[in-house]
């Protein structure tokens, strides 16, 4: 896109416990984000190794960051110096090669790592890779595990906005208050905004905003049931196929425009 984005670089991460639609709600997010010119270049990192959100979004990738890592792996293993010295100077080449560009956005897939152990220096190669990367780019969004996982493992730092994605149940809404817990008094990662989206929700709408403010967690809003999505999570038809006027999308546009890309995510 050629117009500036009206606000600084964007770095939003989603969260939330398993099974509440989560990456399906990334899909019709990431849609609404390409459509808004504010948004600027759009770049969509998949962190959760089933990469979800690539067969979502119907898109294909020719290499992860996954399949980056275990080269690294091997060659610091088995490779002379020279090798290590070639590879540590490849690598923002390495990483730029896995990244997919499609019409409206890139995608960067993680993918899965076969090599056991714990590797920090090379996870710490590839984290600096990454962020060299997202320096070209105005909005970066983030799928990552379910659960706290990457909340957990610090798998990204510092954040504009994090966003949970619950469902309408005491499960998700306790998930989401832990994960308010690591933010907001743990401080295990850095955020300006923490927003909750409820999914998948036929009525009881007071008391899912109700319980939002028990949680003192902002709600971003209630996004409703949708038989369409449902239909295409069933059949495994990408996301990015459903109807313009599908109720989920035009829920996800409106928290996008109004909440997302806000300057100050102002409450509703």
């Amino acid at each position: 896109m050629s117009e500036t984005p009206t606000s600084a670089k964007r770095l939003i991460a989603v969260c939330g416990k398993g099974g509440t639609g989560k990456t399906a709600s990334i899909a019709m997010m990431a849609q609404a984000l390409a459509q808004a010119p504010s948004t600027g270049s759009l770049l969509l990192i998949d962190a959760d190794p089933a990469m979800g959100l690539v067969s979502a979004l119907g898109a294909q990738v020719r290499r992860t960051m996954g399949e980056v890592r275990e080269q690294i792996i091997r060659t610091a293993k088995g490779g002379k110096g020279e090798a290590k010295t070639k590879i540590s100077n490849m690598l923002d080449y390495m990483v730029f090669e896995a990244l997919t560009e499609l019409d409206r956005f890139s995608i960067l897939a993680m993918g899965r790592t076969e090599t056991l152990g714990c590797f920090c220096p090379v996870n710490t190669l590839l984290r600096n890779g990454i962020e060299t990367l997202s320096e070209n780019f105005d909005t970066i969004l983030i799928d990552g595990e379910a659960g706290l996982e990457q909340i957990n493992r610090q798998v990204v730092r510092r954040l504009h906005t994090l966003l949970i994605i619950s469902d309408p149940t005491s499960r998700g809404m306790e998930t989401a208050a832990l994960i308010r817990k690591m933010v907001c008094d743990d401080k295990v990662i850095r955020c300006e905004r923490l927003g909750l989206v409820f999914n998948r929700v036929r009525g009881n709408e007071d008391l899912l905003r109700d319980a939002s403010r028990k949680l003192d967690i902002d709600l971003f809003g209630l996004i409703p049931f949708d038989e369409n999505v449902a239909s295409y999570d069933l059949i495994g038809k990408p996301i990015t196929d459903l109807p313009p006027d599908s109720p989920s999308i035009s829920t996800w546009r409106d928290i996008v425009t109004r909440r997302v890309l806000a300057p100050d995510g102002a409450r509703q």
